[in-house]
């Protein structure tokens, strides 16, 4: 703007060069608009390439995501001495995991076991069956009945293994729930159907 305005030899020449590189220029953009033409296509391709790449990322981390939960269910193991919250929490996780029913088998039952039950979500139905010579539960369960979603209770004598069936899927646990991780007790998923073991219940 100066250069224009100005009348000395230099403001002239300084004038006459932007307007050659203002010339320069736009013949450079028209003998080059095909380039740029290209360029913006491969642009807008790239990011379409990068929004369905990461659809799939996010498809793929949802995946694993998955993976990683279902192999974080333990399917055995044990319980030793000392790891009472642990195995506090793997029985909290399965009731959490029931979507239609719990059955507990389990002779040594107490309100410890009442309120692992809580747990578990609304509409589900929770069944236990202990033996009525080892469990004296009735007071406690009448208690729990009239403040928390109803218990069950059926009377069983001739089982001696502890079995959790979580709506279809059966648990085989060594030792009674209440007393887990005082001593070494074992746990597996059983591939057997729960049915099996309730008709023979008696």
């Amino acid at each position: 703007m100066l250069s224009s305005v100005l009348r000395s030899k230099t403001a002239i020449e300084v004038n006459i060069r932007i307007m050659r590189a203002f010339t320069a220029m736009r013949s450079f953009f028209i003998s080059n608009a095909h380039m740029f033409k290209r360029l913006e296509t491969i642009e807008h391709n790239y990011l379409l390439v990068n929004r369905h790449l990461s659809e799939h990322d996010k498809k793929f981390e949802e995946v694993l995501t998955r993976l990683d939960e279902k192999e974080s269910e333990p399917i055995e193991g044990f319980f030793f001495e000392g790891q009472i919250f642990d195995a506090y929490s793997l029985i909290s996780d399965l009731i959490r995991k029931a979507t239609r029913r719990i059955v507990l088998i389990d002779n040594y039952v107490d309100d410890r076991i009442l309120k692992v039950l809580t747990k578990r979500k609304e509409g589900v139905s929770a069944i236990i069956y202990p033996d009525p010579r080892h469990s004296q539960i009735s007071n406690d369960l009448r208690r729990h009945n009239a403040q928390y979603p109803r218990i069950e209770v059926r009377h069983c004598t001739n089982v001696h293994d502890r079995f959790l069936i979580i709506d279809d899927t059966v648990y085989l646990i060594g030792g009674s729930i209440k007393d887990l991780g005082k001593k070494i007790v074992a746990f597996s998923q059983m591939h057997q159907n729960p049915d099996n073991i309730l008709s023979n219940l008696r």
